[in-house]
């Protein structure tokens, strides 16, 4: 005989699975402290850039130069998160910088105009970058002796083209760029390229499969292959994107300078590996920020600036960034321990 159910009792509570979150711990739970970390230490160097050079450091050409000047090294950090978030390292993007902003100024290709000259920088970004994939790839090379070659090979090749000379730009196209009147809305056309690769960086990496791929390979490269992933041919692609990534920066460094240096990009491999582990990108691969990356570079660009008002040694400025980069992978390390 079945028993009568008995109807629902209003007096009874509803389970807490159903009561709806506030939206503001939502909003926590799904915030990065990594990246509001670094927005504190940007905030914090901005406010120490207020109070000892007020008038300085806020006014609004300072913080154009601010944004301008990280925004070369920034595009050359995007592709090189993209390379440690594999596993890999890049030791040659300065050295391929310099190269590409030569070969692209020299008098033979400013006959082509505004075209050509950007034409060449990327493509000689993008052709050393295919050299760096084919060995690492394809030949097995250990990436940072690959890279450590073409970093020598790229600036002996810049040295040889200049003989150690400034190649200067006569293309108004290029010039003008780098003029207040080109400016948008008060943001440098820089500004505007910088954060057209963030956004594509970011899309890339965190919205396709390309960018799922590359977290499998720096995660477990040999898990990724046994799932069918060529890994090879993706660890090709990376360096391919890091030399497309070096080559416009080229082409904005030629905008910025006005001209074509061999010492052009000097250390840039060290800034854009910095500026990628502060932002939370781990050495070892398998995660990558770009937000992280570019929030770096923001504040290494700061405290150059900072130091640079401040009439501070650049070996100071040195020990300051050392220290920044140690302290970061001591937190890696620290987080990857208790995790």
């Amino acid at each position: 005989m079945t028993q009568p159910v008995s109807p629902p009792r209003d007096d009874i509570p509803k389970l807490s699975s159903q009561a709806e979150p506030s939206p503001w711990r939502a909003v926590v739970a799904r915030a990065d402290v990594r990246t509001l970390s670094l927005l504190g230490v940007l905030a914090a160097l901005i406010l120490i850039g207020g109070i000892t050079k007020p008038d300085e450091f806020l006014d609004t050409r300072n913080l154009q130069l601010v944004l301008t000047q990280a925004s070369v090294i920034g595009v050359v950090t995007v592709g090189m998160t993209f390379v440690i978030t594999s596993g890999g390292i890049d030791l040659s993007v300065g050295a391929i910088v310099a190269l590409a902003s030569v070969w692209a100024t020299t008098v033979a290709t400013q006959d082509f105009g505004f075209m050509g000259v950007l034409f060449t920088a990327v493509l000689v970004g993008v052709g050393c970058g295919l050299v760096n994939g084919v060995l690492i790839a394809y030949g097995a090379m250990v990436p940072f002796i690959a890279t450590l070659a073409m970093l020598a090979s790229a600036r002996g090749l810049a040295l040889q083209i200049t003989d150690g000379n400034t190649q200067v730009v006569t293309i108004d196209g290029i010039l003008d760029l780098g003029e207040r009147d080109s400016y948008i809305l008060g943001v440098p056309p820089l500004v505007l390229m910088f954060a057209f690769v963030t956004i594509i960086g970011w899309l890339v990496l965190n919205r396709t499969t390309f960018g799922r791929r590359t977290v499998a390979v720096g995660g477990n490269a040999e898990a990724t292959r046994l799932a069918g992933i060529d890994v090879r041919r993706q660890r090709l692609y990376l360096y391919l994107l890091s030399g497309l990534c070096c080559g416009i920066a080229a082409f904005m460094l030629i905008i910025l300078s006005g001209s074509g240096q061999n010492t052009n990009g000097n250390l840039y491999e060290l800034d854009a590996i910095a500026a990628a582990i502060i932002g939370g990108t781990l050495l070892s691969g398998g995660r990558g920020t770009i937000v992280g990356s570019v929030l770096g570079v923001l504040i290494f660009t700061t405290i150059t600036n900072i130091f640079a008002l401040n009439n501070l040694q650049s070996d100071v400025q040195q020990i300051a960034k050392g220290a920044i980069i140690v302290a970061a992978v001591l937190v890696q390390r620290r987080t990857a321990n208790t995790t």
